[in-house]
């Protein structure tokens, strides 16, 4: 069948549009004059404060296939992706402070060379028979954080309100939930968030806002996962801790911590994220935000991944006060527990009287969650009175335990993260051999599907189309194509020649969209040369280009923080990537073109190998204008071609190797390397490269040649 044959019994599928001709004037528009391209994505860019409803597989077996993909979107977000090599903690255990039945000491501990984590040890001093379960508490954001301390307007609402029993609760709301764990029977570390208490040496919030650290996932949420993943490996580190029983439980910036430690990491057996869980408000500081991280996921689904393990959460007057009711939580997730059979392993209280809070009434609920899943006691608990060590002498250091002498400060810190990186590429980059290249691509591949948050769809919607009209030797087709499950609308034009037409098609990326297609009224001499060789050619306007550019809204970056927009969105670059993939998949699935290439002219060539490298096979030939572009070069995190992480897993040079076996054409380019031929070693002859800018008539002929 013809390719125009192909386009014309398409019909029905196209019926979602109108077939009428368009009223616009330029002969590869679509909409009329006036019309919104109805592309979501103009739209105002989605927020933290937004809603992010889970929607629950509808088979536990469709349940792992995501969380797979959600827990290596996380993962390459924080930087995480694969799992840094651990090194020696070294850690400094002193000055013990007697208690009724528990003791607390000082901790430091380097999660990484030169970085520190500091905090308070507690563990009970009763007899036992054995191992004694254990509690990691990451504290979230109180003034002072492990110090923190109330003052006496605070304390007595607290007892007025009766959120706080006792006046040591409500003075030292996280002292007490450790002592009341260590009191019954659990060891309990309680470590510093980055900036607080004693983890002075970087500050927290800054540190990682600039351009170079988004092209490297760098960023504060990403450090203080990994300390969270440190302070694991030291509590099961302490004899006299069962490593089979470790629950984890912080409120707020702990509560994210929390819940993100345990999507993770597969050690803890039971988890208590307060007041964060939630459809509504993802976190606001920038310890609980990072580039790529909540792209078309949330903290209901990321604390899903941790099913069907038991986890319990305490709600307030705040963004979590929905989380009981159906879409804002709870429900979801006592469905997702039902996949596994396990819904009862799932559940949540609510105070709405009071505030943002992990108060007595919180804490108790958790008490008697921890008992009963570590300690096999079932039955509510009432929170153990104690005696509150002044903060100061919580502190680690002193005289006899100063700061470490190789304590580094932001930039030493950022230096050894940069290196550690440019190591772990290299050596990932230096095989010789197909293993090698199979090594490779198991990291990057996995990393480049998170970074542009898109791959090949299965199925295509059409918005709007066909529109036919015919041309002197071509016909065009217009339509806006999009993906079921998402709200895009991509305007397309395909021409071909209808007396050579066959089951042949290229996807044309360029910067100009689709009215590159045609010259004056006529078709642009490298397009009339592959439709006079049989093949259709398909132009889209991807995001933000010709007609997919309708929005009023400016395409802004938050100057403070790219975190608080690429962690909700796409980048720019990633849309237009997911646009070609949308017109590949059109192309495999509603013409069943048998040969699909691709093309990228100027700035566009970039895109067309990010999108061949995520297309696989489907795509058989990809050109590219490489355009000297290197992501290394990117100024500004407003910059179209910002990709987060790019440069952490090698950059362009990188992805044009995930494009092997397909033939590609990489022309322009700024540089060479050895490894590309390596991932090509098997494929003989379809690797084509050239400094040298390609002229368009032989670009076409490398195309169309057989």
């Amino acid at each position: 069948m013809s390719t125009r044959r192909q386009f014309l019994a398409t019909s029905a599928a196209f019926a979602l549009g109108s077939t009428a001709a368009s009223a616009a004037t330029e002969p590869t528009h679509i909409l009329a004059d006036g019309e919104d391209s109805k592309d979501a994505r103009l739209n105002p860019m989605k927020t933290l404060n937004d809603y992010f409803p889970f929607q629950v597989p509808a088979t536990l077996a469709e349940w792992e296939a995501r969380k797979k993909v959600v827990r290596e979107q996380i993962q390459v977000a924080l930087g995480l992706w694969p799992m840094p090599i651990p090194t020696p903690l070294n850690p400094v255990i002193h000055s013990p402070i007697e208690r009724d039945g528990y003791t607390v000491e000082k901790v430091q501990f380097a999660s990484m060379p030169g970085h520190y984590v500091t905090g308070n040890l507690y563990r009970p001093t009763g007899k036992t028979d054995g191992p004694r379960p254990a509690i990691l508490s990451p504290h979230g954001h109180w003034n002072n954080g492990r110090f923190h301390t109330a003052n006496d307007k605070e304390i007595q609402a607290q007892l007025d309100s009766k959120a706080e029993k006792t006046r040591e609760g409500a003075k030292h709301p996280l002292q007490a939930r450790c002592a009341g764990l260590a009191k019954l029977g659990f060891v309990v570390f309680h470590y510093d968030m980055v900036g607080y208490a004693d983890s002075t040496a970087l500050e927290h919030r800054t540190g990682f806002a600039d351009v170079d650290a988004e092209l490297r996932a760098h960023n504060m949420m990403g450090l203080q996962t990994w300390n969270s993943i440190r302070a694991l490996d030291f509590l099961e580190s302490l004899p006299g801790v069962d490593r089979k029983r470790i629950g984890v439980t912080g409120a707020s910036g702990g509560g994210t911590q929390t819940f993100i430690l345990c999507a993770l990491d597969d050690r803890p057996a039971c988890a208590f994220p307060a007041v964060m869980v939630s459809a509504q408000m993802q976190g606001g500081c920038t310890c609980e935000n990072c580039s790529g991280l909540r792209v078309n996921t949330g903290n209901v689904e990321i604390a899903a991944i941790f099913a069907p393990k038991p986890l319990a959460m305490s709600c307030a007057d705040d963004w979590t006060k929905k989380f009981l009711q159906d879409g804002y939580g709870l429900p979801e997730l006592k469905k997702l527990y039902g996949l596994y059979g396990k819904a009862e392993n799932v559940d949540a209280k609510a105070w709405l009287e009071y505030g943002h809070n992990y108060n007595s009434k919180a804490r108790e609920y958790m008490y008697a969650f921890f008992s009963k899943q570590l300690l096999g006691k079932d039955g509510p608990v009432e929170e153990p009175t104690y005696v509150p060590i002044p903060p100061k002498d919580l502190a680690v250091f002193d005289e006899q335990h100063p700061r470490p002498a190789d304590e580094k400060k932001i930039a030493d810190l950022r230096q050894a993260l940069r290196e550690r990186d440019g190591e772990w590429i290299k050596a990932l980059r230096s095989g010789k051999d197909a293993k090698a290249v199979e090594a490779f691509r198991a990291v990057v591949g996995p990393a480049l599907r998170a970074m542009v948050n898109s791959e090949l769809p299965a199925k295509i919607a059409i918005r709007k189309g066909p529109i036919e009209s015919k041309h002197d030797g071509f016909v065009m087709h217009r339509a806006i194509l999009g993906r079921e499950n998402e709200a895009d609308a991509v305007p397309c034009a395909g021409v071909f020649n209808p007396k050579t037409a066959g089951p042949k098609l290229v996807v044309w990326a360029h910067p100009a969209g689709k009215s590159s297609l045609l010259v004056d009224g006529k078709l642009a001499p490298a397009v009339k040369s592959l439709t006079d060789a049989g093949y259709a050619v398909v132009a889209p306007d991807v995001l933000r280009i010709g007609e997919n550019n309708t929005s009023r809204i400016p395409y802004k970056v938050d100057a403070g923080f790219a975190g608080y927009t690429f962690g909700y969105n796409r980048t720019l670059l990633a849309n237009r990537v997911h646009d070609l993939l949308t017109v590949i998949a059109f192309g495999k699935t509603i013409t069943k073109s048998q040969t699909i290439h691709l093309v990228g002219w100027g700035e566009a060539g970039p895109w067309a190998v990010l999108a061949k490298a995520l297309a696989g096979e489907a795509v058989t030939k990809t050109a590219a204008d490489l355009n000297k572009f290197t992501f290394s070069a990117i100024q500004s995190t407003s910059d179209p071609m910002l990709l987060p992480g790019a440069v952490k897993y090698g950059g362009i040079l990188s992805f044009q190797a995930l494009c092997a076996p397909g033939a590609l054409l990489a022309h322009n380019e700024a540089s060479a390397d050895e490894f590309l031929p390596v991932a090509y070693a098997g494929a003989a002859g379809k690797l084509t490269r050239s400094a040298d800018k390609w002229s368009e008539e032989k670009v076409v002929e490398w195309l169309a040649a057989k």
